[in-house]
C-alpha cells in the first residue's frame, strides 16, 4: 500500500504493554512490523466479519465490557503474556482521531501491566507525506468508511509511518492514572503534537476503576479499541 515505516525503537523493552495513540486501521500493521503484540480488543470483534478471524489469529485478548470477574480474567491473560517476555498493546483513546491531536487516555487496561510490575511503554504513531507534511490520509474517524481511509492511502504512491518507542513507565510505584497522564504526554511529543490540555480519565470495567456512566464505543476503526 505505499507505506513505509520509520521506526526507532531505542528505548524498546521486553514483556511491556503498549500503549499507542489511534488514527487508524492500518496502526495495528505498522506496530506489529516493528513490534508483534497481542492486542486487547472488545468482545464484540470477535464476531465481525474477517476481521474477528484475523483478531483471534492474532493472539487478541477480548474483553467483556462491565463484567468485573471477566475482567479479572482478563487481566491474568494479559499478565501471562507479558510474563512471556511478549508485548500487548492497547489504544486507550478508545476511538480514532486525524492524529492531529490526542483524546483523553482511559486509564483502565493500564493496571494489569502496574499490578503484575510490568512495564508500560508508550508507543507514538504518526503519518507524514514524502514532502514533509503531516498525513491525514491514513485517518479513519469521524464519517470516514473503510473503503474511504483505504482509497486515500493508495492515492498516495508513498505514506511514512513514523514510530517512537518513548521511555518505559510504571515501574516507581505510580498508580495508573498518573501512568496514563505520562504516557499521553509522551506520545504527544513522540508525535510532534502540542502537548495535551485535558486530563486523563478512569472508567469502570477492571477491578479499582470508579464509576462511569458510558463506555467508549463509537471507534470507527476495525482494529482494536480500549473498552474498559
Amino acid at each position: 500500500m505505499g507505506v513505509e515505516i520509520d521506526a526507532d525503537l531505542t528505548l524498546t523493552v521486553t514483556g511491556a504493554l503498549l500503549v499507542a495513540n489511534h488514527i487508524s486501521w492500518i496502526d495495528i500493521c505498522v506496530i506489529n512490523a516493528v513490534l508483534p503484540a497481542a492486542f486487547v480488543a472488545k468482545e464484540e470483534v470477535r464476531h465481525w466479519p474477517l476481521i474477528g478471524w484475523l483478531a483471534a489469529k492474532n493472539d487478541t485478548v477480548f474483553l467483556r465490557r462491565g463484567s468485573r470477574g471477566h475482567a479479572r480474567i482478563i487481566n491474568q491473560e494479559i499478565a501471562a503474556i507479558l510474563g512471556q517476555n511478549k508485548y500487548v498493546a492497547v489504544f486507550p483513546e478508545g476511538t480514532t482521531t486525524d492524529g492531529t491531536h490526542l483524546l483523553h487516555f482511559h486509564a483502565a487496561l493500564i493496571q494489569p501491566a502496574l499490578t503484575a510490575s510490568y512495564p508500560v511503554m508508550p508507543v507514538a504513531i504518526s503519518y507524514w507525506e514524502t514532502d514533509g507534511t503531516r498525513s491525514l490520509a491514513p485517518s479513519y474517524a469521524g464519517d470516514i468508511s473503510l473503503g474511504q481511509c483505504t482509497r486515500a492511502i493508495l492515492r498516495r504512491k508513498k505514506t511514512i509511518a513514523r514510530l517512537r518507542v518513548m521511555s518505559a513507565l510504571g515501574m516507581n510505584g505510580e498508580d495508573r492514572r498518573q501512568v496514563a497522564l505520562a504516557a499521553r504526554a509522551a506520545i504527544c511529543a513522540g508525535a510532534g503534537l502540542p502537548p495535551p490540555s485535558n486530563p486523563s480519565e478512569i472508567l469502570a470495567g477492571l477491578p479499582g476503576a470508579g464509576p462511569s456512566g458510558g463506555l467508549p464505543i463509537d471507534s470507527q476503526s476495525p482494529v482494536p479499541a480500549d473498552s474498559a
